[in-house]
């Protein structure tokens, strides 16, 4: 045998003896790998989820019918990228949990983008943010929480905020208030898109409330319909709040789910109150102390929720407004263990321009927490356009007569009027704001002007004195007096609406001007800017304090409350008193009695659960959740 043949039979037998070395090999990592897969099949159920989607594979005979809508009720309440872990659940066909127990897995990152202030499927744009709810008007100051008897040393009073309230507040004042501590609204889910959105003001109110020694809580506008998206919301919320300190309570807020346009309508209570805890177990295994907020009503009993599992592993926050606020009312009438309640949506508080929602903790901490991210937070500053959509444009505007120019598109406190701009003088306007205010640049400085008082045409005279018709109109009592607009009101040249073209100006509550005669007509002489102006007298008031009033008298029924326009015609639903004043601290404000079947016209619907009414004539007052519509 040649040496060549040689070496080749010996590398063959070499190539076959390494297979046979190789091959067992190969074949038990197959076996491992088989193995893995039946085992991810079986435990999985066969569920494929997508990366920030967390769609489930599942076929339409398998999702459970579509339950009816809960029975109709009157909420009593309105309260705004690293991986965090989640809690793995075996889910049924309609969304149950079955086991509560395993061990949190991986969540993934969710973004999102910062809310407007005109978003329409803001789920709390419905509630009573900003003071649209009931409540007590209340102001706080120092005294609110000083020691009384039965009162425990734990108790501390707090403030619940969002986009509603405003992009600057003043939280140096805040804190000079008493109040305690905050719950900030950080973010919402958009009620029919189901998109999740940062409120806008949320950094800035952490940040500020911080600064000034006030301890942070926060809550989240829930309108998830899975548990997967439950998960999804709170580890948003626990990954955006972490920079901060935390020391208060995260919450989870849900409303509206009644609504029809509610992505949530047709949920049950089981299905909701698992969503729930799903969201409040994420944010406890990331280290927060989770708490439920509802109102009363939606609590007593389970109505709406499933308070026996809700109630036994979660911090509670009712929300029900008495007649009498905290602490003349000292405690909530909810039957169910509580640990803080939200007493009114109609608080004062320095600082906060806006009405606010304020709640009593049962609870305190004796030292802030420190923050989950030790890396510093992003500072932010004020901005009064928070929220506000301006339509960017680049014109040279003067004023029709004269304006304010202010340091914020408000005429809230904490809006300085820095300049006046007057006709013939020219500023640059850069955007238009939704709210009825441009943003221009004037001597090199950013400010604010009502549109209305502003135009392009840089020709514009405003009209002369001269062209008020004063001959053979009607008597006039003279008077000089300083007034201001209940709300807002046009000054025209001639005292009547048929013409559009006589309106001047118009003046917002809080501007002032100089009223020189009261008509028999109805309408009153303004002087303003050297000439002779109309506006309905009605629409005026001597009371340069109106808005801050809080309480409603005869002479100012309607003081510290918002009524929304409406135009409808209602009666009992059984009967209910007619008052002149939308109070019932006075027996002597029943002017009559509105029976079952009997009409009214219903002029407005206010923040305090009254209705303005219309009867032979005569503005009256009567309790909205005792009107119907008419048939």
């Amino acid at each position: 045998m040649s040496d060549r043949k040689y070496k080749r039979r010996r590398g063959k037998r070499r190539t076959k003896d390494t297979l046979l070395m190789v091959l067992p090999v190969i074949l038990a990592v197959l076996a491992v790998a088989a193995a893995v897969f039946l085992i991810l099949k079986f435990t999985t159920g066969g569920k494929k989820q997508e990366t920030g989607t967390f769609t489930e594979s599942v076929t339409e005979g398998e999702r459970e019918p579509e339950s009816t809508a809960p029975a109709e009720s009157i909420p009593e309440s309105g309260p705004d990228g690293t991986e965090k872990m989640q809690e793995t659940v075996q889910e049924t066909a309609s969304g149950q949990a079955e086991d509560m127990g395993r061990e949190p897995a991986a969540q993934p990152a969710v973004a999102a983008e910062v809310g407007s202030m005109e978003d329409k499927e803001d789920p709390q744009k419905s509630s009573n943010a900003s003071g649209q709810g009931n409540g007590a008007a209340v102001s706080i100051n120092t005294d609110t929480m000083s020691a009384a008897a039965g009162e425990t040393a734990e108790a501390t009073l707090g403030v619940d905020v969002s986009k509603y309230q405003g992009g600057n507040i003043n939280w140096t004042k805040v804190k000079e208030a008493g109040i305690d501590f905050v719950m900030v609204r950080v973010g919402y889910r958009t009620k029919a898109t189901g998109i999740i959105y940062e409120d806008p003001t949320a950094r800035y109110n952490m940040q500020e409330a911080q600064k000034n020694g006030i301890k942070v809580g926060a809550y989240f506008f829930s309108s998830a319909i899975t548990e997967q998206e439950a998960r999804e919301e709170a580890s948003w919320v626990v990954n955006f709040i972490a920079k901060y300190k935390i020391t208060y309570p995260v919450a989870y807020n849900c409303e509206d789910f009644s609504s029809p346009d509610s992505r949530q309508y047709g949920l049950d209570k089981s299905v909701r109150t698992g969503i729930a805890a799903a969201f409040l177990d994420t944010v406890q295994a990331s280290g927060y102390t989770p708490m439920f907020y509802a109102s009363r009503n939606e609590m007593e009993g389970s109505k709406e929720w499933d308070m026996n599992a809700l109630g036994n592993k979660y911090k509670i926050w009712v929300s029900q407004y008495p007649e009498k606020p905290f602490p003349e009312t000292p405690a909530s009438a909810y039957s169910g263990t509580h640990a803080m309640w939200q007493y009114t949506s109609q608080g004062q508080v320095a600082g906060i321009s806006k009405k606010v929602d304020v709640n009593v903790a049962y609870f305190g901490y004796s030292r802030e927490a420190e923050a989950k991210d030790p890396t510093p937070a992003q500072e932010v500053g004020a901005n009064p356009e928070v929220g506000i959509n301006f339509t960017e444009v680049n014109e040279t505007v003067t004023a029709k007569i004269e304006t304010n120019l202010r340091t914020a598109p408000t005429t809230a406190e904490g809006s300085q009027v820095v300049a006046r701009l007057v006709n013939g003088q020219t500023a640059t306007r850069t955007g238009v704001g939704s709210n009825g205010w441009s943003r221009l640049e004037y001597n090199g400085q950013k400010v604010y002007a009502v549109s209305s008082f502003l135009t392009a045409d840089l020709g514009y005279q405003a009209p002369s004195e001269a062209q008020a018709p004063v001959q053979n109109g009607p008597a006039y009592e003279p008077v000089n007096e300083t007034v201001t607009a209940k709300d807002t009101t046009n000054l025209r040249t001639a005292p009547g609406t048929d013409n559009p073209d006589t309106i001047a100006a118009t003046i917002h509550y809080g501007d002032t001007v100089t009223r020189v005669g009261i008509g028999s007509n109805g309408w009153s002489q303004i002087s303003y800017n050297g000439q002779i102006l109309y506006a309905v007298s009605s629409y005026l008031t001597t009371d340069l304090n109106y808005k801050s009033n809080s309480t409603p008298t005869p002479e100012n029924p309607e003081a510290g409350i918002t009524f929304t326009p409406v135009n409808d015609v209602v009666t009992a639903k059984s009967e209910t008193n007619l008052r002149s004043v939308p109070s019932t601290d006075s027996p002597d404000t029943i002017v009559g009695v509105l029976h079952n079947g009997e009409a009214a016209a219903r002029t407005g619907i206010g923040s305090n659960g009254w209705s303005r009414l219309t009867v032979g004539g005569q503005t009256v007052y009567a309790v909205t959740n005792y009107l119907t519509a008419a048939q």
